[in-house]
């Protein structure tokens, strides 16, 4: 097989080999390269040694030179460069204690997670593949190198990592590394939260967040999202439901594009339904109030996995407000979308429509129907350039102040009473207009 390296990759590997190295391609690059797809990044693997790999190229920093890591830097761009090594015991299911360095390239791709990031690649020898990655490729399944429990047992993170490569590839997990990872799945534990957001994140924002179903079943999310398994064992007892509400989350993820926040919003949207679940004398569930206790709910779990506070408000906004739904009227769809905020708009009916398709479907066209006539209306507001926030009012702060109004309060007060009154009736959005209102019902009333 010949895979097309670009021109540093090459000049790196030459360079070294020029010296008296070996250097080839190695890990996800040559896997991507496998599958057709173009690699965002490029990792080289040499017999060199880090101070050897300096002393041949004039722009490098130690990335990691510890551990034999060292970027190259040529046009601007940097490429690791690391040495062949063996790893030393693992004792916190995360970093070897030690590592030593070989001049073995089968010792190097032996430590690696799994048999389709454990290929090798240069010109000179082609595709190094000991483990059968290749064919694993071809198979479609994610197998570890050697004994998968060894595996898991040196980083803990390789678990979660099986189940997000499984996602982004499309690919099943081989059955002796599905098992290796039900019975270490607790060890997950010792995986910083930061590292988990990490991996969860590209699994939802791939094309199959399906997976997060294996995330459940080989035990990982009781471990750092427990509340994930409480909704994948939460039956909706109601007409307008056919799944579990896990297995509804998946079926709204699956049906929402693969933005962050957008999947984010729907894997958490119904999270506090079990909390909320009351039963009716015909034997009915209900969820009243679930949107805003799943908003408190998301913020605490997201805040637990450490996301950014501004990725958190967004989310749990979603959350707060997914299930809201207007009267079909202009003046109603003014009010929701005032106090819902316009920056979170069209996403947001893109999460309703979602949440739609993951529900009974002998009831989808009429709401899918009502959602169109909402955006509909909501689309005419904003052509029509009708104000919906107070910085779409014709007025401002310092126009009042001119006024004679003072700072302070009552200022932002009198301009959501003027927001108030526009939404009521568009036509008043205009400055004299909402000067002379602002004079006679705030100025001459204080």
């Amino acid at each position: 097989m010949q895979i097309s390296l670009p021109e540093h990759v090459t000049e790196i590997i030459e360079r070294l080999e020029d010296a008296g190295y070996e250097a080839y391609a190695v890990g996800g690059c040559v896997r991507d390269c496998c599958l057709g797809r173009t690699p965002k990044d490029w990792d080289i693997t040499t017999s060199a040694k880090p101070m050897q790999i300096k002393s041949i190229f004039k722009k490098t920093f130690d990335t990691g030179i510890e551990h034999g890591t060292v970027t190259v830097v040529l046009g601007g761009l940097g490429y690791e460069v690391t040495t062949y090594r063996i790893d030393g015991i693992y004792k916190d299911s995360r970093h070897p204690e030690s590592v030593s360095f070989t001049s073995n390239l089968t010792e190097d791709l032996k430590r690696r997670d799994f048999t389709i990031n454990a290929m090798a690649y240069n010109k000179k020898a082609g595709l190094v593949d000991v483990f059968g990655g290749r064919g694993d490729l071809e198979k479609g399944i994610i197998r570890c190198v050697g004994n998968a429990q060894e595996r898991f047992s040196e980083d803990a993170l390789r678990m979660l990592r099986a189940v997000r490569f499984s996602a982004q590839l499309g690919f099943e997990i081989e059955k002796e590394t599905a098992e290796a990872i039900r019975a270490l799945s607790a060890t997950l534990k010792n995986i910083s939260a930061e590292r988990i957001q990490t991996e969860i994140v590209k699994l939802i924002t791939s094309d199959h967040p399906e997976k997060m179903a294996d995330v459940y079943k080989l035990g990982l999310s009781r471990v750092f999202l427990p509340e994930f398994d409480v909704m994948m064992e939460a039956e909706q007892i109601n007409p307008h439901h056919i799944y579990t509400v896990g297995m509804h989350t998946i079926k709204v993820m699956e049906n929402v594009p693969p933005e962050r926040e957008l999947r984010l919003s729907a894997l958490f949207h119904d999270v506090a339904k079990p909390k909320c679940t009351t039963l009716d004398e015909n034997g009915i569930n209900h969820f009243k109030g679930h949107p805003k206790e799943g908003a408190k709910m998301t913020k605490t779990i997201l805040k637990r996995l450490k996301f950014d506070n501004h990725t958190i408000d967004r989310v749990c906004h979603f959350v707060l407000w997914h299930d809201a739904n207007p009267e079909l009227t202009p003046k109603s769809v003014r009010r929701l979308v005032s106090k819902i905020g316009r920056d979170y708009y069209p996403e947001m009916f893109a999460l309703k429509r979602a949440d739609v398709k993951g529900q009974n479907p002998v009831f989808a066209d009429e709401k899918l129907r009502r959602i169109d006539e909402y955006e509909k209306l909501y689309n005419e507001i904003i052509s029509a350039g009708e104000c919906i926030d107070i910085k779409s009012l014709k007025v401002n702060g310092s126009d009042l102040i001119k006024e004679g109004f003072e700072e302070g309060a009552v200022i932002g007060s009198c301009l959501k009473e003027l927001l108030h009154l526009v939404i009521e009736d568009p036509e008043l959005n205009e400055r004299e207009t909402l000067l002379t209102i602002a004079r006679e019902q705030f100025l001459e009333r204080n």
